[in-house]
């Protein structure tokens, strides 16, 4: 999303969170068609009631807890409204106020604004941004010096998609993330590969901001936000909680849809930080849509915004659609059936699923917020809208084709996680007594662990201060197992201890850590605490 947590085991984890980070960057485009219409006002608006049914049937079919729906056209919100409920314990509504974490929905939001000071003057899509920010650095010289903010806004600086992610989960700050992606061996050569990357854009969206002298947020707040009187939209994360009219995260427990946890996101802001409404995002969509463009004033350079929409990086084809699919900066681009679309989506693995797509060429554009994962009812909302408008039926069971996609995904990890983890060996070597285990443990990417034991088990405290903190269940010898995502409790993976000759463990490999070969940590002569 921008972001889904969660895997079998470990480093799978984050090949998942990648996986499903490409599919979510898309917007939803449908396949080839015998007939195709304009988007003129009268079918626009004949397509909202159906719109307005679907959604409304989304909520009662339990398919998600709530859901905030914004249509545009030529300049006019011509479609507004909340369906299902905030917290399905609390059972408030949903209403086209309700603020809703919008993960990477937070990716074309950022690339807005960066747009904002661009076309001011204050940066340059191509600055370098060892010009602005001296003491940011990747693994390799070349790139180190030579990597601008268009490069990092489309994911092409190298750096491996989930750098960063695992130290945001841990607890770590925004500055040491940046800090340690020195650390990370790249996965491509410079500007050769694409590979999307929240800690990579968010490294780009500071420098900007840092050109112009502000803060990220408070360049979000004062180049974007308040100019379009989007008075429920913010940056940080305490301005979310703050909210009385607030969405919750919601995840599938026992059948049923339940809030196990909660996401800050404040560390990638720029990359899925963001939080805002259906009616706030509908007057971005009318900015998006008019070139820079807002109540009759050229509020954002046109050339600078329309940069953002230029397809950069290709991605091949969408694996639904079929439609020719690129990333621009912070927006998916692409070609299909409609003609042009910008869009893309965002999903949290603890609870949350966004999209936006915009067909510019019909000056059209759909919102869809949703207080849920997985569901692919944004999805199905937005393709079944486009195919309603452009040809006057749907074309396709897209929820279920969406469905079935994310259950593919998430089916065949959490399988796998049963067949590694779900069943003890028949005969488990036992393991050594839990001195040889306990100890600090680190390294310069993941930081300390310590391993401590507590009531006769095993724990691992990782993180700032030591707030990270799961128990380990002894598996196999020096082979313990844990679950490392609160809200994706079937999903566990492993600490394996390498013992010495002297009986005591010199390191332990945490396999959730280990996507990008960071994750053994050598012991340390440090007391435990």
């Amino acid at each position: 999303m921008t972001h889904a947590k969660g895997r079998a085991g470990g480093s799978r984890a984050f090949r998942l969170r990648v996986l499903l980070a490409v599919l979510l960057a898309g917007a939803p485009l449908a396949v080839r068609a015998q007939t195709v219409e304009h988007a003129t006002r009268e079918r626009v608006m004949a397509a909202l009631p159906p719109l307005e049914e679907m959604a409304r049937q989304f909520v009662d079919r339990d398919d998600v807890p709530g859901l905030s729906v914004a249509v545009v056209h030529r300049d006019e919100v011509v479609f507004l409204k909340g369906f299902g409920v905030r917290d399905e314990a609390g059972r408030e509504p949903v209403d086209a106020d309700t603020v809703f974490q919008l993960a990477s929905l937070s990716k074309p939001l950022a690339a807005t604004v960066v747009a904002a000071l661009v076309g001011e003057g204050a940066v340059s899509w191509d600055a370098r941004i060892a010009d602005i920010d001296p003491g940011f650095r990747l693994r390799e010289a070349y790139p180190s010096a030579q990597v601008t903010v268009r490069d990092l806004f489309c994911h092409r600086s190298g750096l491996p998609g989930s750098a960063g992610n695992e130290l945001e989960g841990l607890g770590y700050d925004r500055d040491t993330i940046l800090h340690r992606l020195r650390l990370v061996e790249l996965s491509s050569s410079f500007r050769a590969g694409y590979s999307y990357s929240n800690f990579g854009l968010t490294a780009g969206a500071v420098a900007a901001a840092k050109a112009a002298g502000l803060s990220w947020e408070d360049a979000a707040e004062t180049r974007l936000y308040r100019p379009l009187g989007m008075a429920s939209t913010s940056s940080r994360h305490a301005d979310f909680v703050a909210r009385p009219n607030r969405a919750t995260l919601h995840v599938r427990d026992g059948g049923g849809w339940k809030a196990l946890s909660r996401r800050d996101p404040d560390a990638q802001s720029p990359a899925g930080g963001a939080s805002s409404s259906a009616r706030d995002l509908a007057q971005w969509v009318r900015l998006q849509l008019g070139s820079g463009k807002f109540d009759g004033r050229q509020l954002i350079d046109a050339h600078a915004l329309g940069q953002t929409h230029q397809p950069h990086m290709w991605l091949g084809r969408h694996p639904i659609t079929g439609s020719l699919t690129f990333y621009g900066l912070g927006w998916n681009v692409e070609y299909g059936r409609y003609g042009e679309v910008w869009g893309h989506a965002g999903a949290f693995s603890e609870g949350a699923r966004t999209l936006v797509s915009l067909l510019p060429g019909e000056q059209l554009g759909i919102v869809v917020l949703a207080n849920a994962f997985p569901t692919g009812a944004p999805e199905a909302l937005a393709d079944s809208f486009f195919d309603l408008v452009m040809r006057g039926d749907v074309t396709r069971d897209w929820k279920k084709e969406w469905d079935r996609l994310y259950e593919q995904v998430f089916g065949q990890t959490i399988e796998e996680a049963a067949r590694r983890y779900g069943t003890p060996p028949a005969s488990p070597q036992p393991a050594l007594p839990a001195a040889a285990y306990v100890g600090v443990y680190a390294n310069p990417y993941v930081g300390r662990a310590v391993v401590a034991e507590a009531d006769g088990t095993l724990q691992i405290r990782l993180g700032p201060e030591g707030k990270w903190v799961v128990p380990l269940r002894h598996f196999d010898r020096d082979l313990f197992t844990y679950r490392p995502f609160p809200e994706m409790p079937d999903l566990m993976s492993s600490a394996t201890f390498s013992v010495g000759p002297d009986g005591r463990a010199s390191a332990v490999t945490l396999e959730h850590l280990h996507d990008l070969g960071l994750g053994v940590l050598k012991r340390i002569e440090e007391p435990a605490p």
